[in-house]
């Protein structure tokens, strides 16, 4: 059972698995605008975070924006935070070539991916690659949700995934 902080937690949602299509969805952009899976063509490393404004969070972004953006493909970070904290965040950060997305009008990227945390209604940590294809290539659910995900494993799977 999945655990933050040590206390176990409810996922909702549709898990998905390498070799599934990977799920569509609509999020919102930082400047409000909604894209869907389809908006990124290409292969896709999707990072999925509790909320941008903690530490392991913070280092997960920028982690897979600096080491990902020299292997082609998109990078996406989806969090339930607001796009406007995510703004704020990616400009205080200086980062303002990482692509944030917020789930938390309808949480369609939450349920097609079976990453809710019923009972704190944010994501759980988790890493997905997507090929060009729209095939998933790579999934990691993390079993607590305050560790950080194996970044070699998921960058290795994104530099293979055409």
């Amino acid at each position: 059972m999945p655990t933050f902080k040590g206390n176990n937690v409810t996922l909702q949602g549709n898990p998905v698995k390498v070799g599934d299509q990977a799920p569509d969805f609509r999020v919102l952009t930082t400047a409000l605008e909604e894209v869907t899976l389809s908006s990124y063509p290409g292969k896709k490393l999707i990072s999925v975070i509790p909320s941008i404004d903690t530490g392991v969070c913070d280092a997960q972004t920028r982690e897979f924006n600096e080491k990902a953006s020299s292997l082609g493909g998109t990078v996406l970070t989806v969090s339930n935070d607001l796009p406007f904290a995510q703004r704020r965040w990616c400009s205080a950060s200086g980062l303002d070539n990482v692509v944030t997305l917020s789930d938390h009008r309808d949480l369609s990227f939450a349920k097609a991916y079976g990453v809710l945390i019923e009972e704190m209604r944010l994501l759980a940590r988790s890493v997905f690659v997507v090929d060009s294809n729209g095939v998933v290539q790579y999934v990691q659910y993390m079993d607590e949700m305050t560790d950080e995900v194996d970044f070699a494993a998921a960058l290795e799977a994104f530099e293979q995934a055409n």
